[in-house]
């Protein structure tokens, strides 16, 4: 197994033959301190233990080597770094446009929207659009604004203050929890909800009718 690596120069750490210094500060396959050695003495114990030999702190003094399975070590390392990536979750920005006289009903139906955003772990740019001689009354695009972040405190906070833009006003809000708890809480509903249907399911799951047990026939009397 242990044998020369060879290859263009990268970011990957120096192996076996790689390593140009006298000496090593060497550690052992379980994490045990070996002490300072010489590079040859550090090679010969990898071929021993049919390891490799890597550099793990290279601007220490002396370098910082590691008796390893180094390829056992790289697919280790290229799992966990795939399964981060896909745990990572990313936040999404979510748009919600509001005229500055919004009718009630329509108000409440664009804030049911904004809450489940928030609650999903998403931002959400608020778009405040003006028409005609509504430009000329920017605080009622404000006030929309602040009335709106106020009923949904409990669940995000202005990130970005109104600004104008043009014709219209903008207000960022962003979620008070990360996309990966809001993600977590949703599989936990889920299963939540799931269990429940099954609990109902059994409960209305008609019952087997007992047996009924033949009585022995009666002698007629003499």
């Amino acid at each position: 197994m242990w044998c020369y690596r060879g290859g263009s120069i990268s970011a990957e750490p120096r192996i076996n033959d790689r390593i140009r210094v006298p000496e090593v500060r060497l550690v052992g396959p379980s994490g045990e301190q070996v002490g300072i050695v010489p590079l040859a003495k550090a090679l010969e114990l990898a071929q021993e233990y049919d390891l490799d030999l890597v550099e793990v702190a290279a601007n220490a003094r002396p370098p910082v080597c590691k008796l390893m399975d180094y390829g056992k070590f790289k697919y280790e390392s290229a799992m966990k770094a795939r399964e981060a990536r896909k745990n990572q979750a990313h936040t999404v920005i979510k748009e919600m446009k509001l005229r500055p006289k919004i009718d009630p009903h329509d108000y409440d139906t664009k804030k049911g929207h904004v809450v489940r955003f928030l609650k999903q772990g998403d931002k959400v740019k608020i778009t405040i659009m003006f028409r005609g001689r509504e430009q000329s009354r920017p605080e009622l695009g404000f006030r929309l604004l602040q009335r709106l972040a106020s009923d949904v405190e409990e669940l995000g906070f202005i990130e970005s203050n109104p600004k104008q833009d043009g014709r219209n006003m903008i207000m960022v809000l962003g979620p008070h929890k990360k996309k990966t708890e809001a993600m977590a809480e949703a599989r936990e509903a889920q299963a939540a909800r799931k269990a429940e249907r099954q609990g109902i399911a059994s409960e209305e799951a008609p019952e087997a009718p007992a047996a009924e047990s033949e009585a022995p026939a009666e002698t007629p009397e003499a």
